[in-house]
This record gives C-alpha cells, sequence and structure tokens, in this order.
C-alpha cells in the first residue's frame, strides 16, 4: 500500500537534500580557492596539501565520533549540531584573517561533514515509512554529488564578478545560506521514533510517529519495540573472525580502490588536470 507524504516527511526530504548537498558542497568547495590561497596566506606547497586536507581530517573524527553523539543525544539534536558546524565554517573560512584560523574553520566543517554522513541517513531511515525509505536515503546520497556539481557552479558563476583578493571569500562564504536554512529546518523535524524508543519515551514516540502522518502509530510503535528486543536479544558475534574474512577484504579493497582511481585529485586539484584535458588554449579560455 502507497504511503503518503505529509508536511513533516516533506521537510525530512527538504533536510536530507540539503544535509547531502552540504556535504558535497563543501567537500569541494577549497578545490576553486587553491590560488588565490596559496597567495593570501603565502602557502608553501605543503601548506597547501595541509590546508586541503584539513576539512578531511575532520571528516574523519566526525565520523568516528558520529555514532556515539547519536546514540546518547539522537538524530535530530546531533544534526543540528552539525548543521551549527557548517554555519561555522563557512563564515569563518570567509572571514580568516590567518592561516591558523582558516585550517580550524575547515577542521570543523570537516567534523559537520564526516558526522551528517553517518547520521543523516540514519535519520532519515528512522523518520522515513518503509514504502518511502529507500528512496529517501538514496536521495541523500544523490544529493552530496548534487552539491559537488552546485559548488563547481558557484565558483565559476562567482569567478564571473573579477572580485580579486576577495574573490575566495565569496566563494567559501556561498555555503553559509542554507547551512543556516539546514539549521532552522532541523529544529521543526520530528525527532527519531526509534531512538525515542530506545530512550524509553514512549509517549515521545508515538507522538513523534503520529507527526510523520503514520496511519496507526501503536501498530508502528510496537513493530519498533520488537525490533529493538531482537537486536538486543541477538547474539553478539565478533567481527574479526576467519569467516568473515572475504567480506572484510572485499570492504577494504573497495575503499581503497575508491581513492586510488584519483577521485581526490578531480576533486581539490582541477587546475592541475583541466588543462591537460581542454587544451592549454581552451583552459586559458574557460579560467579567465
Amino acid at each position: 500500500m502507497t504511503e503518503k507524504l505529509n508536511a513533516t516527511l516533506l521537510r525530512t526530504i527538504v533536510v536530507a537534500a540539503l544535509a547531502g548537498s552540504l556535504l558535497g558542497f563543501d567537500t569541494a568547495v577549497i578545490s576553486g580557492t587553491t590560488q588565490p590561497l596559496t597567495g593570501a596566506f603565502a602557502l608553501s606547497s605543503v601548506q597547501l596539501g595541509i590546508t586541503v586536507s584539513a576539512a578531511l581530517w575532520g571528516t574523519v573524527v566526525g565520523a568516528i565520533a558520529a555514532g556515539t553523539m547519536g546514540r546518547r543525544l539522537g538524530p535530530r539534536t546531533s544534526l543540528i549540531i552539525l548543521a551549527a558546524c557548517y554555519l561555522i565554517s563557512a563564515l569563518g573560512c570567509a572571514f580568516s584573517t590567518n592561516w591558523s584560523m582558516f585550517l580550524a574553520a575547515r577542521f570543523i566543517g570537516g567534523l559537520g561533514m564526516g558526522g551528517s554522513s553517518v547520521i543523516a541517513p540514519v535519520y532519515i531511515a528512522e523518520v522515513a515509512p518503509s514504502f518511502w525509505r529507500g528512496r529517501l536515503v538514496g536521495a541523500f546520497q544523490i544529493n552530496i554529488i548534487a552539491g559537488i556539481l552546485l559548488d563547481y557552479l558557484s565558483n565559476s558563476i562567482i569567478g564571473l564578478f573579477h572580485l580579486g583578493m576577495f574573490e575566495w571569500r565569496w566563494q567559501l562564504s556561498v555555503a553559509a545560506p542554507p547551512a543556516a536554512l539546514f539549521l532552522v529546518l532541523m529544529f521543526g523535524n520530528a525527532p527519531s521514533p526509534r531512538w525515542l524508543a530506545m530512550q524509553g519515551r514512549l509517549q515521545e514516540a508515538s507522538e513523534a510517529l503520529e507527526r510523520l502522518g503514520l496511519p496507526d502509530s501503536k501498530a508502528e510503535l510496537s513493530r519498533i519495540l520488537q525490533s529493538l528486543q531482537e537486536t538486543l536479544g541477538a547474539r553478539i558475534d565478533r567481527l574479526f573472525q576467519r569467516k568473515y574474512r572475504i567480506p572484510i577484504l572485499l570492504t577494504i579493497a573497495l575503499v581503497l580502490f575508491n581513492q586510488t582511481i584519483g577521485i581526490n585529485a578531480v576533486l581539490y586539484y582541477p587546475r592541475c588536470w583541466l588543462p591537460a584535458l581542454l587544451g592549454t588554449a581552451a583552459y586559458s579560455r574557460f579560467s579567465s
């Protein structure tokens, strides 16, 4: 039976789009600013590499910490904190007066990226009805790529205005309005019914399910409680065992191949590969 999307679920779709788009945008936004940042902060090649990777280090920390934060605070509260990280990062980068301040702002943005990459899909999956769940989680992943494309478009448009030494600040500050919108929308979203049930707050979980427009909130709450009981009662099995060696190796290999194909060079250093792709003359016209 097809389930309809009510206002709360429609807001969830918007938040999913913003969370994914912000992740992609903030990941790639540094790509258009490497040359002006080198001049603004007198960076060596090593310092430029550190500058580009600052957000990625934050992403690692944010992704590792996301599980604990999500369990303790809940997905919605966690995403509110991560939305604040996006906003602080955008404004901090735009108004940086020195290299250290810029690195700190990018690292904070990385915390938002890493945390939201883990928590946002979980939040969407726990809030959405089963009929829409796969599509909404998939929308989050698609919007990461859309955010990267929007970043390249944004950098290109800002470049047309020839803002000189302030151009990179405008390019980095563009993420602030959508980050602020993401933050505001999260306050209006329903909390995760599953997380509320895990905390023993069953009345609040039932109210959240009703806000989400589910026709039989009591039956859905019973299914959530049954699922939690099955999870808690399941036998805990060690991951690192001989019988799991093939799936573990394949997973690690997939991640390694994803990095060694050169995607990072494409994302963060377009000035290195675009001349070879377009030709020197075409690239000069493209970048002017």
